[in-house]
């Protein structure tokens, strides 16, 4: 059979590279198969190795080597396209619509890796990190869209949350607790701040929405101070990434002296990086000095004492009326140190809503209506302290002396009526008797019923339910609970402003469980007791109680005791 044009080529190229090799060519193997492969370019025949090698390749080899021919292929048999590749677009299936829950878990589980990094440089500093939390208590899940310096020039949804702490925040967290160690600051350098049982608490409380009073009768700690500064960063992102006005100052703590003032500033000072810019005012520079500051800089972080404070805002040196969120260090020593006033001043002074957290180690009656000044509305408290007096904090407790059963009963009515009249506000107030089970128990319920309040005998029935209460259409009174003391444990006491004890009740124990129970959303809490002769064997350690709170313990309930 005869031999193809290229077996033929193959010879007797395979017999000229021999023939090179014996006469001792000073050219190289590698040189040699160039030159031959160029021969076979300019006369238009290549290897098969070659002819099956990818079309893409060899044009770009031909091009390179200034051929700009190609030749058939199967799959363009008359070489009209030159040797050009035909690219396909891969077609993307269409992918089943998801159903309602699986859409919302996709975007809670994709949309959080975007931004997992703060990120700072130079004067520009840029805080990156978004809030991509669910919210697992029923609660409302707001889908927010963003975007803006921190996010601006894309959109996208997070899912935000009030029960978990955001990326930013537990960031913030990190950076102060890094700062704090290495500077060799750090209270407790065995426990880290993601685990504070305090933090966890101020989470809680936080996600309410209400003013937090904070009535573990110290002054604020740096890891109570690491929280709340991190969580009015993660406020200001917040605001920033729904491309709302941030003014400044945006936050304001107040504290008594100039030692807390950089005590709360060194645990400020690791956000600056994040682009949070603390500024610390006190009576240490003067007030000058202080004025020229204010002016070249805008703050996010203001650190202040209320005197100075005041004095600055009078000179129209700083506007505060744009914070909102402020936090309140020491209360007692600001009663002491006069600052009432001031504290009041200030408050007028801040529009709009305002979340106040309030550090009260101020445990005797006369804090009530210093908090009053400062927190509006239902309040949520916070304390990891369990004792008597940081529970009971804000709650007036009053002992009445009688000397008969009669007297015992019109006078837990007559505070009834008083507490009524004093109310200010326009909701009623919500008033708890705890009774035993005898006759003067019942006789109470029929006199409330006579003078016109609504009695919801162990249950929790609304005004509303009732209308047979003779001044419904003149005035509408307080609705009043009355309990049995034996279901005390039972019953939900955070929402009782008011609790009376018409007959004491036969143990001290019970007294304490419902001090420590009652009021939880108010400040205005008032405990009154009745006593007679027959209640001597209590009186001593009701005394030890009222002593313990810094209540004044009234001098009948002292001779009492004694006799």
């Amino acid at each position: 059979m005869a031999k193809g044009d290229d077996a033929l080529a193959k010879k007797k190229n395979k017999e000229r590279r021999k023939k090179m090799q014996k006469e001792g060519s000073s050219v190289s193997a590698r040189v040699a198969s160039i030159i031959a492969a160029k021969k076979r370019r300019l006369s238009g025949r290549r290897r098969m190795c070659q002819a099956s090698t990818s079309r893409y390749y060899c044009r770009l080899i031909e091009i390179s080597n200034g051929m700009c021919f190609s030749l058939p292929s199967p799959d363009d048999p008359f070489n009209d396209r030159n040797g050009k590749l035909e690219f396909q677009t891969k077609k993307s299936k269409k992918k089943p619509l998801a159903r309602k829950n699986e859409k919302a878990f996709v975007k809670g589980k994709m949309k959080g890796t975007e931004n997992d990094k703060a990120m700072s440089g130079g004067s520009e500093n840029k805080r990156s990190l978004i809030s991509n939390n669910n919210l697992g208590t029923g609660q409302e899940k707001a889908e927010v869209q963003m975007n803006g310096k921190f996010g601006r020039g894309r959109q996208r949804q997070a899912r935000e949350s009030v029960d978990c702490p955001s990326k930013f925040l537990m960031y913030s967290l990190n950076e102060i607790e890094k700062a704090l160690r290495h500077e060799g600051n750090d209270e407790e350098e065995d426990e880290s701040l993601f685990v504070s049982p305090w933090g966890v608490e101020f989470l809680k409380c936080y996600s309410t929405g209400k003013d937090i009073l904070e009535s573990s009768g110290t002054s604020c700690t740096t890891e109570q101070i690491a929280w709340i500064v991190s969580m009015a960063a993660d406020i200001i992102v917040r605001r920033e990434e729904e491309d709302l006005l941030v003014p400044t100052p945006s936050f304001l703590f107040l504290v008594p002296t100039q030692e807390e003032a950089a005590k709360v500033r060194l645990v400020c000072k690791p956000l600056k990086a994040l682009g949070i810019h603390t500024v610390s005012i006190h009576p240490g520079s003067s007030i000058d000095h202080q004025i020229h500051g204010l002016a070249s800089c805008e703050p996010e972080f203001l650190v202040s004492t209320p005197d100075r404070l005041l004095e600055l805002v009078s000179l129209k040196a700083i506007d505060i009326s744009g914070v909102s969120f402020m936090a309140v260090d020491g209360v007692e020593s600001l009663y002491n140190g006069g600052c009432l006033n001031a504290l009041k001043s200030i408050r007028q002074s801040i529009s709009g809503n305002l979340r106040t957290v309030v550090f009260n180690n101020f445990l005797s009656g006369a804090c009530v209506p210093v908090l009053q000044n400062l927190l509006v509305g239902s309040i949520c408290r916070l304390s990891i302290d369990q004792s008597i007096p940081c529970q009971s904090a804000c709650i007036v407790q009053t002992i009445h002396l009688c000397t008969s059963e009669e007297e015992r009963l019109l006078k837990s009515i007559q505070v009834l009526d008083d507490a009524n009249g004093s109310q200010l506000c326009s909701q009623p107030l919500k008033v708890l008797y705890v009774v035993g089970n005898d006759n003067n128990s019942f006789n109470l319920v029929k006199m409330l019923e006579i003078n016109g309040h609504t009695v919801s005998v162990e249950s929790n029935r609304d005004i509303s339910d009732d209308d047979n209460s003779p001044d419904t259409n003149i005035k509408m009174k307080p609705v009043v609970s009355v309990i049995n003391v034996e279901h005390i444990s039972t019953t939900n006491l955070a929402f009782y402003e008011t609790v009376i004890l018409p007959n004491f009740v036969p143990s001290i124990d019970n007294y304490v469980q419902i001090l420590t129970r009652m009021a939880r959303h108010s400040i205005n809490g008032n405990f009154h007791s009745f006593l007679t002769k027959e209640d001597a064997p209590i009186a001593r350690p009701l005394m030890g109680i009222l002593e313990q709170c810094g209540q004044a313990v009234p001098e009948a309930l002292r001779n009492l005791h004694l006799t």
